[in-house]
């Protein structure tokens, strides 16, 4: 094999292991957060503040804090998977 067809396998590769290392990241955050939204659940009290005249628990802003940061991680995932042509769907756009 020519010296640039070993280059360009070698950058596949490079690219495949980034694509893979990002998902094991996206996974690994999604479990993270899960672990934070319980240790949140299950160590904070059952405090009641009032937002806008309405008694909300106290334990449910940490927990839409961290459902946003989680929603924000799938939606970057998703962006990145489109960017890089990975739909995922196998079908066609035409």
């Amino acid at each position: 094999m020519s010296k640039y067809g070993a280059e360009q396998d070698r950058a596949a590769k490079g690219l495949h292991s980034a694509g893979s290392d990002l998902d094991r990241k996206y996974w690994v955050a999604l479990a993270l957060y899960g672990i934070l939204a319980a240790l949140v659940w299950f160590t904070m009290s059952e405090g009641k503040i009032l937002v806008m005249g309405r008694p909300v628990e106290l334990r449910l802003v940490p927990l839409l804090v961290l459902g946003g940061l989680a929603l924000r991680t799938v939606v970057a995932r998703q962006a990145d998977k489109i960017r890089r042509g990975e739909d995922g769907d196998g079908g066609s756009t035409s």
